[in-house]
């Protein structure tokens, strides 16, 4: 398999999206409004990465561009938990992606604890042989949901996805922990964006 050609698409849309995203940003900012976008992350999933889920999921090599939905993948982290749906509902109304899938882990966490609003997207790109549909997810979460998964996830891979149940419990109640802390930040979210906006407006 050609690699490089089939990734070059997916490296194409996480770019593009990595730069529309970060415009929405500087939007808010002008207009000296809070911006829902702390920042974004992207990245186009390691080849042995994408194998591997191929493997444990039975998806053959010619199905992966369809059936591996978070090859190109593109993260943004907010300060508030309501910011998340702000961002969702901006996405819901844009013209150039079609969502096709959407997953609510912040109201409905995951077993192991893991908070994070998913959406799977098809976004086209320009190639040199035409548009091309590609399917790319989009994780949207706070802070402190990324400090917890961030974690979870060097765990997994040190566990090789087998965390022992000792630690699986203390990042349960991490889990708790962090979502507490989102909550208590949401209930002074008004005094934290005035005092965001007079740093602003000093800074300009």
């Amino acid at each position: 398999m050609n690699w490089e050609a089939i990734l070059a698409p997916y490296a194409q849309v996480v770019e593009e999206l990595k730069v529309k995203l970060k415009g929405m940003r500087a939007q808010f900012e002008y207009e000296s409004r809070h911006s829902p976008i702390e920042f974004i992350t992207g990245r186009v999933k390691p080849i042995q990465s994408i194998l591997e889920k191929a493997e444990k999921k039975q998806i053959p090599l010619n199905r992966i561009e369809k059936d591996i939905q978070d090859i190109a993948g593109v993260r943004v982290v907010c300060q508030f938990v309501d910011d998340i749906y702000t961002i969702v509902n901006m996405l819901r109304s844009r013209g150039d992606l079609i969502i096709i899938e959407e997953k609510d882990y912040v109201t409905e966490k995951k077993d192991s604890g893991y908070r994070s609003f998913h959406m799977v997207i098809e976004y086209p790109v320009e190639t040199i042989h035409g548009r091309k549909n590609v399917i790319a997810e989009i994780q949207i979460r706070t802070l402190a949901m990324n400090f917890w998964a961030t974690n979870e996830h060097s765990l997994n891979y040190k566990y090789k996805g087998r965390i022992p149940e000792q630690i699986k419990l203390r990042l349960k109640l991490a889990a708790e922990a962090a979502f507490k802390l989102d909550e208590e930040m949401s209930k002074i979210k008004n005094e934290v964006q005035e005092a965001q906006r007079i740093f602003h407006r000093k800074r300009n």
